[in-house]
């Protein structure tokens, strides 16, 4: 293994994570998993995953995170249920069933809108916003991804950029803390898989930092295309991995 190749897998990570908010688990998971073995890598991402959704859910104060948290609780509280229950089969199971089942119809959905739909879900019920976050902490769980099908909820209902960035950070957020959580249990996270998590934890949030510097600076509906952009790529590699293994 090479520490500088891991180093710079975080730094990419955190920098488009910064940007759009979102995709760092996918593109650790990418990175690692051709210089590690899958369950290393994905201890690897739990500690940066955690602080740098942290940083981006308070970035704005703790009351607007709080605010976010209350908005979404259907969506959170069925998400860490559903996440920490499937964490404990990422010893036996075979994710590349679930990698397909998101894969293409997020995929689907991205090429959709940069085409020109533009769905529009402004007030959603309380029953689908259970069953996306059902969904998405039992892929979470798994694999440690979790933000295609967020990033696709909150792009159909329309949030704005600010907003966005800091929902996903909260979602996420929480989503960290009960994977962290899990994997405690199931012994993906112990003394032998931590040290590379924390030496990482420095390079993930410099690369978020900058990030958000660019993030800054775009408009809306560039930060839009951004994200489909992203969530595009982020659905052609859970094909891939689908496929490929």
């Amino acid at each position: 293994m090479s520490l500088a190749l891991v180093l710079l897998v975080a730094l990419v990570a955190g920098l488009v994570k910064g940007s759009v908010g979102f995709a760092m688990p996918t593109v650790m998971m990418s990175g690692l998993t051709l210089l590690l073995p899958p369950e290393q890598a994905l201890a690897a991402l739990i500690l940066p995953t955690l602080v740098t959704n942290t940083w981006q859910a308070l970035r704005q104060g703790v009351r607007s995170a709080w605010d976010t948290m209350v908005r979404f609780r259907v969506f959170l509280s069925v998400g860490a249920v559903c996440l920490v229950a499937s964490a404990q089969l990422v010893p036996v199971l075979d994710a590349r069933i679930l990698f397909g089942a998101i894969g293409v119809p997020i995929t689907l959905f991205a090429l959709m809108q940069l085409a020109g739909w533009r769905p529009s879900v402004s007030r959603p019920s309380n029953r689908v916003e259970a069953a996306v976050g059902g969904f998405t902490g039992l892929i979470g769980g798994i694999s440690g991804i979790w933000g295609p099908p967020t990033v696709a909820y909150l792009t159909a209902i329309g949030l704005p950029k600010a907003e966005t960035m800091r929902t996903q950070g909260a979602i996420y957020g929480l989503g960290a803390v009960a994977l962290a959580g899990a994997h405690l249990q199931t012994g993906v996270l112990r003394a032998e898989t931590l040290p590379l998590s924390l030496a990482i934890l420095p390079t993930a949030l410099l690369g978020l930092w900058l990030g958000f510097k660019l993030q800054d600076r775009m408009a809306q509906d560039t930060f839009r295309r951004a994200i489909l952009v992203v969530l595009t790529l982020a659905g052609l590699n859970l094909m891939r991995r689908a496929l490929l293994g």
